[in-house]
């Protein structure tokens, strides 16, 4: 079975780079969706999809075309629940793969946060994106367009 394309959640999206190098190796299309707060160009393999800014527009656009056997990148969780339920598979862009017994405790961690906030309590955030979470991105997507050609040719 090979990905049927790759779907990222562009808007803050820092591997869009290493994801078309990843797609043109194993010749994958890749869409691209962001609101046009975000400038994003077009090249071979990749196709832009820009919607309005509105707060779930990106969401609701990759939610509606999504399919099976897609690769889905997004540091939503609820997005990545979603992708779940179509039977694509979800990876964060630090190279985490999410999976139908992670995906309950990360929202319930940002349900318990978003309490949290609403409290009066901040947390420091997430830890700054390094070189260490690109390569674990691009080596983590390598492993799983590797698998998908070499399930589809067995």
């Amino acid at each position: 079975m090979q990905a049927s394309k790759i779907v990222v959640d562009a808007d803050a999206c820092p591997v869009k780079a290493e994801i078309v190098k990843a797609a043109g190796q194993y010749g994958v299309q890749v869409l691209m969706v962001a609101s046009f707060d975000h400038r994003l160009n077009e090249s071979e393999g990749v196709t832009v999809v820009q919607v309005d800014r509105s707060d779930q527009s990106v969401d609701l656009y990759i939610a509606n075309h999504l399919k099976a056997g897609d690769i889905l990148v997004t540091q939503d969780f609820g997005l990545a629940a979603i992708g779940l339920g179509k039977r694509a598979i979800a990876l964060s862009n630090r190279g985490q793969t999410y999976t139908d017994r992670t995906i309950d405790f990360l929202l319930e961690k940002r349900h318990e946060s978003a309490k949290q906030r609403r409290n009066g309590k901040h947390s420091k955030g997430p830890k700054p994106f390094t070189d260490e979470d690109r390569t674990n991105f691009l080596q983590t997507l390598s492993k799983v367009l590797a698998n998908l050609q070499d399930y589809g040719s067995g």
